[in-house]
């Protein structure tokens, strides 16, 4: 009997680890899709846009703008390293 509990809880386990992986990366965009939705966003007329655009275009600014900061300067004095 025990074993058997100890199976089913394996069991259980891997299933609700494996939902959660896939769960957790399902809705990632791919780098074409992020770059049709940039375009999109440059390309769209403020006036006209719906709420759900402009929110999705400023969260997609804000996150470029973070990367950038994020990034380290190059140093202009730095002779190349070959």
């Amino acid at each position: 009997m025990n074993k058997l509990l100890s199976a089913i809880f394996v069991a259980t386990l891997a299933t609700v680890s494996a939902g959660a992986f896939a769960a957790a990366h399902g809705g990632a965009m791919t780098d074409k899709e992020k770059a049709d939705k940039m375009a999109a966003c440059k390309a769209m007329d403020p006036a006209k846009a719906d709420d759900k655009m402009k929110a999705e275009c400023k969260k997609m600014e804000e996150m470029s703008a973070k990367k950038m900061e994020e990034m380290p300067a190059k140093k202009m004095d730095q002779k190349p390293g070959y």
